[in-house]
């Protein structure tokens, strides 16, 4: 079993799994609120920028959908005719220090796929950097009118004027316990403290959930669309390979949602999940080089140099229910 197999195992299986680190939790715990309390207290300064700050996070470890939707409402805000600034640590990139500009064409192994990711979508202008408020006033210096920050609900020395918190329907919050014997990286009850939680459901997925309680709750459908070719940038409906012998390749925070929407689609193939914003090993991409390979948007940023003839990635489509998607506008 993989490391991140097994982490999931531990938050979303059997409580018994996670009774010996019960004692972390809440050391975790108490931490979290000392920290919280300090920055309401003004003994750890927060600063606001020039320009509204939008934060869309979330409160568990990975797989929500959260870099999906922010990049949904940077393509909104812009149609809206804001200039977005979407600003991002940078996750499974090497670089460190000064915040730096991120350009589609931008190596994702020096400033992290997900911030290649949305340098090729509809953001203005993409930051990267461990400093989000050096990050966001990068952003506004490069001319952006407002700020997405792609994670940083618990990077409080960032002034925010709103914040999303994007959580996966069928997860949910596991078993309600902090890290690291949960997925949280705040208590449940901080969700009553945002602006609106996004719940997000994917295609083959079930429907668990808790109640929750939030000012306002918005719907999300994260579906798989077209398969476009690395190489040459054709696109089929993923209907055109249901009778292929594939693979299928993820690197992402929930690799089974990837996955079960494939299979939902109609696909058989042999799965390859990794490590959030892992790549394949050498052996394994040179195996996989002439075969038939699906894989995520966020994956493919990372193999534009290696990719083979037949290597898709699987755009994912982000559809709000109506009502939900004019009231979280209005919000923002």
């Amino acid at each position: 079993m993989s490391l991140d197999a097994g982490l999931q195992r531990l938050w979303y299986g059997p409580a018994w799994l996670s009774a010996p680190l019960w004692p972390l939790s809440g050391l975790f715990g108490l931490t979290a609120r000392l920290r919280a309390v300090c920055y309401a207290n003004g003994l750890l300064r927060s600063y606001r920028v020039a320009a509204p700050v939008v934060i869309v996070g979330n409160i568990t470890v990975g797989g929500t959908g959260k870099t999906p939707v922010a990049a949904w409402l940077a393509g909104e805000l812009g149609a809206l005719g804001y200039r977005v600034g979407v600003v991002l640590r940078g996750y499974g990139g090497s670089h460190r220090g000064e915040p730096m500009v991120v350009t589609p064409d931008s190596d994702p192994s020096i400033v992290g796929d997900e911030a290649v990711l949305h340098a090729r979508k509809a953001a203005h202008v993409v930051i990267t950097g461990a400093d989000r408020v050096a990050a966001a006033n990068l952003a506004i210096q490069n001319g952006a009118q407002v700020v997405v920050c792609d994670d940083g609900l618990q990077h409080l020395r960032l002034q925010r004027d709103c914040e999303l918190a994007v959580m996966d329907r069928k997860r949910g919050i596991g078993k309600g316990w902090l890290l690291p014997p949960g997925p949280l990286r705040e208590p449940s009850s901080r969700l009553s403290r945002v602006d609106a939680v996004i719940l997000t459901e994917r295609a083959g997925a079930g429907g668990r959930w808790q109640d929750l309680f939030a000012p306002m709750l918005a719907r999300a459908s994260l579906r798989p669309g077209v398969a476009v070719n690395l190489r040459n940038g054709e696109r089929r409906d993923l209907a055109a390979f249901r009778r292929q012998s594939l693979h299928a390749v993820a690197g992402i925070g929930n690799t089974d949602a990837f996955f079960a929407g494939l299979r939902a689609a109609g696909l058989s193939f042999e799965a390859h999940a990794l490590p959030d914003h892992a790549t394949l090993d050498a052996g394994m991409l040179g195996g996989l080089r002439e075969a038939p390979v699906l894989m995520t948007e966020k994956d493919a940023v990372k193999y534009a140099d290696s990719a083979g003839p037949q290597w898709w990635y699987v755009e994912l489509e982000v559809e709000f229910e109506p009502e939900s998607a004019k009231a979280l506008l209005e919000l923002v």
